[in-house]
């Protein structure tokens, strides 16, 4: 893994206070996992309402997941003081998305003053295996005036 130097020597509060903000994750149950600078990891315990009709996880729920975890890997690098939106995404959904978990593992690829760009891949888990389900190329803006 390509290694990054943060621009906020506090970026995992940050990421955590945000993350801590987001109604939505927080409605979904998503937990945050392994941290770096510029790699953040989120996960989503399996729940019914989760599901679409045939039991799987949501497309919705899997690209949520997949598009924060790309963007708290962009946060951690960004300066004090600036936000994180994305601008642009393109996912591909590569098999259904079903285990005890999700787990989306947001990477920067190449960061950037005003646009960084990151990929997120997320994999079914369970004991036995590791199904990977979607994979999707990011790009995020840095926002001055946004506390993230």
């Amino acid at each position: 893994m390509q290694s990054f130097e943060p621009r906020d020597p506090d970026w995992q509060t940050r990421v955590r206070l945000s993350a801590a903000r987001q109604a939505f994750m927080v409605s979904l149950g998503v937990e945050l996992g392994d941290m770096a600078p510029g790699a953040v990891d989120l996960i989503l315990p399996f729940r019914a309402d989760l599901t679409q009709q045939h039991g799987f996880f949501h497309a919705g729920a899997t690209t949520t997941i997949a598009d924060s975890a790309a963007g708290y890997a962009a946060l951690s690098l960004f300066p004090p003081g600036t936000g994180v939106l994305t601008t642009e995404f393109k996912m591909n959904l590569l098999n259904p998305g079903r285990g005890d978990r999700l787990i989306a593992c947001g990477r920067v690829i190449k960061p950037g003053r005003t646009l960084t760009v990151c990929k997120s891949d997320v994999y079914g888990l369970t004991s036995e295996h590791r199904v990977h389900v979607a994979t999707g190329l990011y790009s995020m803006i840095c926002l001055e005036g946004l506390d993230d």
